[in-house]
């Protein structure tokens, strides 16, 4: 489910934002400690449509998740894994992140699901002039259509105050062909089973989103956040007979408590 999140373009603000948390106790001009150890775990909840362009939405239970221990990371955005470059400004890394599917039921009748799977993720990530550029691919190894994803969001955190911190972001995805039409895809077979219309989607973006997370610090431990975004699909993508909204919302929101020295 969490590579769904990033898929719906929720991620790029929640990894800046879980990032951030240990960031609000200082002054407002300090960067967050992105290469600082530290453990954020939490549970949350989002609002989701139960397929990207689906009719229908579902709340998923979710943990809130954050740990970055010398060069192993496990958090919403990158899955599990290390950094191979770890400095104040980039950090480029490797991991095991989930891959999006969808229940079969979820689909019309006749339309075969796509199983959650998970792949091998590369990424590079820039911090400059207060701005959090991820770039990043993923490759299907299990499940999930096998496809190729790639990933690009760009993230502004800003402190508020001592206690609230807010973050707008931006992302974008490209899939390979395999990707884009096992997920999007209507094969002959399932057209004449279905009654739905063949459709074969090739390689290209297919969506790009616009969030916000608003942090707020409860306790020196405790902090709430709440993302919002709109995920608009392109390409291939947006003419999927699968696909009933083009546009389409999505939320989060999390409790979390921070381990570790203040």
């Amino acid at each position: 489910m969490i590579l769904e999140i990033r898929s719906l373009g929720l991620a790029a603000g929640l990894s800046a934002a879980l990032s951030a948390v240990p960031a609000l106790a200082q002054d407002n001009e300090s960067p967050p400690p992105y290469s600082a150890d530290h453990i954020i775990v939490g549970m949350g909840a989002a609002v989701v449509p139960v397929y990207q362009g689906a009719d229908k939405y579902r709340v998923l239970p979710l943990p809130a998740l954050d740990i970055a221990s010398g060069r192993f990371f496990a958090n919403l955005g990158d899955g599990i894994g290390a950094t191979a470059i770890e400095t104040r400004d980039v950090s480029i890394g490797a991991s095991i992140a989930m891959m999006p599917g969808y229940r079969r039921r979820d689909v019309p009748e006749g339309v075969r699901g796509v199983d959650y799977g998970a792949g091998a993720r590369i990424f590079a990530r820039v911090r400059a002039g207060g701005f959090v550029a991820t770039l990043g691919g993923t490759q299907g190894f299990v499940g999930g259509t096998r496809g190729v994803v790639a990933d690009a969001s760009l993230a502004y955190p800003v402190n508020l105050s001592r206690r609230v911190a807010v973050i707008p972001a931006v992302v974008t995805t490209w899939g390979d062909r395999k990707h884009n039409d096992r997920y999007f895809g209507i094969t002959e077979r399932e057209s004449q089973a279905s009654g739905v219309e063949a459709y074969r989607a090739g390689s290209g973006f297919k969506d790009a989103a616009a969030t916000v997370t608003v942090i707020y610090r409860l306790t020196d431990r405790i902090a709430a956040s709440a993302s919002g975004g709109l995920v608009t699909l392109l390409g291939d993508a947006k003419d999927s007979p699968l696909v009933a909204h083009r546009t389409q919302p999505s939320g989060f929101f999390s409790l979390t408590y921070r381990f570790g020295r203040n």
